[in-house]
């Protein structure tokens, strides 16, 4: 039986209650995760999602970002974010959530830059151009509620957060330390700048000990639709994916007996020898074939392996940054994730004649021991991206095993659903709980509201 979301949230239409208990609500940021923004052209032409067509066939050349060859930091690129698709095709996105904030939450979609009325719920949608480190998009989130506080006349306005995957961990970064680049070193000052901005972080399907699904994408591309990929050598030039990458804390590789092989997931000597990604000789050779002379293929992977280890050191100090403890935190997390699908956990090394392949599901397996539960190894419990212990931040999944010091995350509560990774948003249960917490208020909030004039 599903819940009954108009009986229970439109009480306030029935006259029961003072309406102006709505002046103060915080407006709501919905941040989505990588790949779930659309992204247009300099003359508005859709360049992802796109149609039908192009999802089946295209190889998303286009989407690779320009290297600075001096810096080793992508450029700006003409492409931008456009929108937070509802649907994409038949698959539902985001179009759900929307209907339930705007029919039983009463917010209203906003543009920033629109001055606030009183009384009235709003909540923004955080499109972004999810191919750029997610330090470079905290600041323009930043930005934007920079220019919500402006919109509403209030300087100390917080808002609340709902971040999908990806936008999970932008959302942690921002709070932990607001616009600031602590990637430079392996020190990590947490100053909590943004959670002063934030009432609430409510994750929903978030990696936050990272994914495999990512390992599997910087190893051979980003799966689209069917049989079609975004090229290896294009998602290695977006810094996010490298964000996504598991943190140092899992055990993410053993071999065929099922034990645990040390390698350092964050090193490029280990994917130069296991030729991964663009280190695979068969991407090397295509990546050189679009060039006129040997010398400009030969530049252009040298610059890409150069680009690769600056990020993939980034992407070692990124998750390092978001779990390192924090003394008093002023923010709490409420996370939301699936735990009824399989999900890539690890991946095995299998010795074939002496030599090493790596195996990225069970079934890839070419000579299993008898005994050795593979599924059970390399398989978590999850939404089928991301494992019930990424969500929660947790190296073991037995709540009786101590978490690790170096895993901190203050979390409030956790609530997990039998949906895959993109059908988060559109679960029942989960839109249920997203209005009990988003219009539940504090009682300074609730004096504040019955104040207002």
């Amino acid at each position: 039986m599903k819940p009954d979301l108009a009986s229970l949230y439109a009480i306030e239409e029935q006259g029961l209650f003072d309406n102006r208990m709505q002046a103060f609500q915080p407006p709501v940021i919905v941040i989505p995760g990588i790949v779930s923004s659309s992204l247009i052209d300099q003359h508005g032409k859709e360049v992802w999602f796109g149609s039908l067509r192009k999802l089946l066939f295209s190889d998303y050349e286009n989407l690779a970002l320009e290297i600075d060859t001096q810096t080793l930091l992508p450029k700006p690129s003409p492409i931008r974010a456009s929108e937070i698709p509802k649907k994409a095709l038949i698959f539902d996105f985001f179009g759900s959530l929307f209907e339930i904030l705007e029919k039983y939450g009463n917010y209203k979609l906003t543009e920033p830059g629109t001055p606030y009325e009183k009384h009235e719920r709003r909540y923004y949608k955080f499109p972004y151009d999810w191919r750029y480190d997610n330090v470079v998009t905290a600041g323009k989130l930043d930005a934007l509620i920079e220019q919500i506080r402006k919109d509403y006349g209030m300087p100390d306005l917080k808002v609340d957060f709902i971040a999908h995957s990806m936008g999970g961990l932008l959302a942690r970064y921002y709070m932990r330390y607001g616009t600031a680049d602590v990637l430079d070193d392996n020190d990590f000052p947490v100053t909590q700048a943004g959670a002063k901005k934030v009432r609430r972080l409510v994750q929903l399907g978030a990696p936050n000990l990272g994914t495999i699904s990512a390992l599997h994408q910087l190893i051979n591309g980003y799966k689209v639709l069917l049989n079609n990929s975004i090229n290896v050598e294009v998602v290695a030039t977006m810094p996010s994916a490298y964000q996504l990458l598991p943190h140092p804390l899992n055990q993410w590789l053993i071999d065929i007996n099922g034990r645990p092989i040390k390698k350092d997931l964050y090193d490029i000597q280990t994917w130069r020898n296991l030729q991964w990604g663009i280190f695979n000789p068969k991407t090397i050779k295509r990546i050189k074939k679009r060039y006129d002379t040997e010398t400009e293929g030969q530049r252009r992977v040298a610059l890409l392996h150069r680009y690769f280890e600056k990020h993939i050191e980034r992407a070692r100090r990124f998750v390092w940054s978001l779990t390192v403890p924090v003394k008093d935190p002023e923010y709490s997390i409420i996370a939301f994730g699936g735990n009824c699908q399989p999900t890539p956990a690890r991946v095995l090394a299998e010795k074939i004649d002496g030599e090493s392949f790596i195996r990225l599901s069970p079934k890839e397996i070419q000579n299993p021991l008898s005994g050795v539960n593979y599924k059970r190894l390399m398989l978590a419990p999850g939404d089928g991206r991301v494992t019930k212990p990424s969500v929660l931040a947790r190296d073991f999944l037995d709540p009786a095993i101590a978490r690790h010091r170096y895993s901190f995350i203050p979390l409030n509560y956790a609530f997990f659903l039998c949906h895959n990774h993109g059908q988060l948003t559109g679960n029942i249960n989960f839109q249920d709980n997203l209005l009990n917490i988003l219009l539940e208020k504090s009682h300074a909030e609730t004096r504040r509201a019955m104040s207002a004039p």
